[in-house]
């Protein structure tokens, strides 16, 4: 087939739920000589500004009807967006009906996902999916050689721009950009839509999983510097590194947003009090609650100074200006939470490169998401671990009993362990992890690595013990022998929360039993790879 590169825009159809600069790039169509169709407010909005435009109901010979529902599915329309300007068949069926050419498709979709968001009812969801918007990017896609197709004012702009520069023309290789773009934007907008259908009726596992997204950033690299990487949001409502806002640093890298991402979603899960998270690499290394942030940074900090030098923090309380002051003692990458006050953040930009992000409110850690996870040819797809404990939830099964105080710090143990790669062990005291053992092949290891890692945190602060010593201890599955629990007992813990499940339960029981220590079952596993 052959493709010419210029093609002569003389006609676009513009069709705009969002119409922010609508005026301004019309009038610069207008000056190219292009003649406008359009359709219900988008030509009202034309009109009104004194801008010449046929409504497409008076091309068709057909009008608007159902609500605005049936517009643009007329063969008028896409048969001038999808006839082949080469091919005498095409053209000659093109005259026989009196169908003109349309040169130039600008069309942003009903904004399904913003609608969604807001949590609007299912009625009104339904009634913000575009039908007739994408069947017709769809097809000016397909029809590249000839048609140029635009999403969104980025298209809008291009198209204006290099029309300006080729005497109202558009090249072949920006035509085959838009619709590549295209063809990704209605994919993305059908993945929305097919995601929040199934959620609304309950379908774990549809037979078709889509997932789309819309690029915010390109970032330098991956997680090495020889890997290409971007970061892309979806439809998915909630706040986090996606919907935050960057109020300065450097840009931010792929595993900044990763490391961002961990600590936040940790820190939301403690509503009840201020807490700080450190992180390094996906895991945390001090986890603390506190009286105010101040506190929960400085307890955070001791939980492992060492390994906090170049970490990620968060907070789900905003940063007022005695912790961003304390903030600045030490290098950082990332603070992210959900708002800081003016004192704080005029303190923090004497840090010019680290990077400061607000998101303006927590994630729900009981909001039913899904996560998804690459393999060779396919996706492994599943609910987010939305799984949480509580004091009643807990079986007693050894001969001492936890005390309210132990209970308390076996919960936020237990909690931390859930944010920990497995496999993970985790101590505690006093709200303030005592060392985190994480990503193990072996329970015990992770034990014994938590374990190290409190006296090696010890003698960094000066402490006669570790804070080990009469410490909870959390395992995010069961303890398979008794060697991982001899392990923390050995360490100091005089508490351990777990799953419970194993065939050897009762080996394990004995031993807490022998060693005099408080032992729970949770029944539930929070495994993280």
């Amino acid at each position: 087939m052959s493709q010419t590169d210029l093609m002569l825009i003389r006609r676009a159809l513009i069709s705009l739920s969002d119409k922010s600069g609508l005026e301004e790039r019309a009038r610069r169509l207008i000056a190219h000589g292009v003649e406008i169709l359009s359709t219900g407010g988008t030509l009202r909005a034309l009109k009104a500004a004194g801008i010449p435009a046929q409504d497409v109901a008076e091309m068709t010979g057909f009008p608007e009807m159902m609500d605005g529902r049936l517009k643009t599915l007329h063969p008028r329309v896409h048969g001038g967006l999808l006839g082949r300007r080469n091919l005498d068949n095409d053209r000659a069926s093109m005259r026989t009906h009196d169908i003109p050419e349309i040169d130039l498709l600008f069309v942003n979709l009903y904004p399904f996902e913003s609608t969604v968001s807001a949590g609007e009812d299912f009625d009104t969801c339904i009634e913000n999916i575009d039908i007739g918007g994408p069947a017709m990017l769809r097809a000016a896609a397909k029809n590249h050689p000839f048609v140029a197709v635009c999403v969104d004012n980025v298209d809008a702009d291009a198209v204006l721009d290099v029309m300006d520069e080729n005497g109202g023309s558009t090249p072949l290789d920006l035509r085959k950009t838009l619709a590549a773009k295209a063809y990704a934007r209605t994919a993305a907008y059908d993945a929305a839509v097919s995601s929040w259908f199934a959620n609304e009726i309950g379908d774990s596992a549809p037979g078709f999983r889509a997932f789309g997204g819309h690029r915010l950033s390109t970032l330098r690299y991956g997680e090495n510097p020889h890997q290409s990487a971007a970061f892309y949001s979806t439809s998915e409502a909630r706040p986090g590194v996606a919907t935050a806002r960057v109020v300065q640093g450097k840009a931010l890298s792929y595993n900044n947003l990763a490391d961002a991402d961990a600590a936040f979603e940790l820190a939301a899960e403690f509503a009840d009090e201020p807490v700080c998270v450190i992180v390094k690499h996906a895991n945390p290394c001090g986890v603390a609650l506190g009286k105010s942030i101040a506190d929960a940074w400085d307890r955070a900090l001791m939980a492992d100074p060492v390994s906090a030098f170049g970490g990620i923090v968060a907070f789900n309380r905003p940063i007022d200006a005695e912790t961003a002051d304390q903030l600045t003692n030490l290098f950082l990458e990332v603070i992210i939470a959900p708002d800081a006050d003016e004192a704080a953040l005029d303190i923090l930009s004497q840090k010019q490169n680290l990077r400061v992000m607000l998101t303006g409110a927590m994630p729900d850690p009981s909001q039913n998401n899904w996560t998804a996870k690459t393999v060779s040819g396919g996706l492994l797809v599943q609910e987010r671990d939305k799984g949480r404990t509580r004091a009643e939830d807990l079986k007693a099964v050894t001969e001492n009993s936890a005390s309210e105080d132990q209970i308390r710090d076996l919960l936020f143990a237990w909690t931390v362990c859930k944010h920990v790669k497995s496999n993970a062990i985790v101590y505690a005291k006093n709200g303030m992890t005592a060392g985190i053992g994480m990503g193990q092949t072996s329970r015990v290891e992770a034990a014994r690595l938590a374990a190290r890692k409190a006296r090696e945190t010890a003698q960094e602060n000066g402490w006669d013990e570790p804070a080990t010593h009469g410490a909870a201890c959390a395992s995010d599955a069961f303890f398979p022998f008794a060697d991982g629990l001899l392990a923390a007992i050995e360490a100091g813990a005089t508490s351990v929360i777990q799953p419970g499940g194993s065939v050897r339960d009762e080996d394990v029981i004995a031993a807490a039993n022998e060693a005099g220590i408080a032992m729970v079952f949770t029944g539930m596993r929070h495994f993280r790879h």
